[in-house]
């Protein structure tokens, strides 16, 4: 246990200030960045199907889901290339998708499940793949490179909801309690979720009073931990999706890719869900377009 802390925390200690540093440059670094996290997620999640015999696509879906936060931020900051993607993207996607149920029939006989390698292949895009990427879209829908706001609104979600997991794990150790999903994830309890929710709102001031007004940043008190409260639930809800896919394939750990914590997929686990409803919460309340 000591010497897993240790990993966790020295990981800590290297990842947090680069990734800070690599969110406020933006631009190809954070594309790249979150290209690179996409297939390593991409791949664990292919991985975890190939345990319970279903192969995916995998040159494919991989591919396809780290072209995605590079394709968004050539969307949003080349003109000619948003004005393509908004009127392409649609025939793209179908042709995509032509593409994958050829590769099915060519390379899977029926008795090589060709419908679950298509729909995990499917899945992998859309989940490990399109769904990091609107990370691209709040940094950079009306922020250029090298910007705090930006940075701080990328950050506001992951503190969150690593607040939220702190003290949903510690909360739940120290009260107990009823199980939040017995069958999904044994170690999680009610008492730990109600924890991290009120763990996630006591962040919500410190940037709505703090951090956002200092950069130029417009979001109230009461949006602040409207967010918070969301994205609490959201998060937790990832969390346990991503566990129920683990489950099915008998694994604790989507990898053992980074020391102390398991793989992408299990750091990224929550994300996944908050970060498609911060974009989307954020544009409710106007503070981007």
């Amino acid at each position: 246990m000591a010497s897993e802390l240790v990993r966790r925390v020295g990981f800590a200690v290297v990842a947090i200030p680069l990734a800070l540093a690599i969110t406020w440059y933006g631009g190809w670094p954070f594309a790249l960045l979150l290209s690179l996290a996409t297939a390593l997620g991409t791949a664990e999640l292919f991985g975890l199907a190939e345990r319970v015999s279903i192969r995916p696509a995998r040159g494919l879906g991989i591919a396809t889901a780290a072209a995605l936060p590079v394709l968004t931020w050539l969307a949003l900051s080349v003109p000619g290339i948003g004005a393509d993607v908004d009127q392409g993207g649609l025939y793209f996607g179908a042709l995509w998708l032509v593409a994958l149920l050829c590769w099915a029939l060519a390379s899977r006989a029926p008795t090589g499940r060709p419908l679950e390698a298509v729909s995990v292949t499917l899945l992998g895009v859309l989940y490990t793949g399109a769904l990091p990427a609107f990370a691209v879209i709040i940094r950079h829908v009306d922020l250029p490179v090298r910007s705090w706001a930006g940075a701080w609104l990328v950050f506001f979600p992951l503190i969150v909801t690593w607040i939220c997991d702190t003290t949903a794990m510690f909360g739940g150790r120290t009260f107990k309690g009823p199980k939040l999903a017995p069958t999904v994830s044994p170690g999680k309890t009610r008492s730990g979720a109600v924890l991290g929710v009120m763990g996630a709102v006591a962040v919500a001031p410190l940037f709505s009073e703090w951090i956002f007004p200092k950069v130029g940043i417009e979001l109230g008190f009461g949006p602040a931990v409207a967010i918070a409260v969301v994205l609490s639930v959201v998060g937790q809800v990832g969390d346990l999706a991503e566990s129920l896919v683990k489950r099915q394939a008998g694994v604790k750990d989507s990898s053992r890719l980074i020391p102390g914590h398991g793989g992408v997929l299990d750091r990224l686990d929550s994300l996944y869900f908050v970060v498609p409803v911060t974009a989307a919460m954020y544009r409710y309340f106007e503070v981007i377009r």
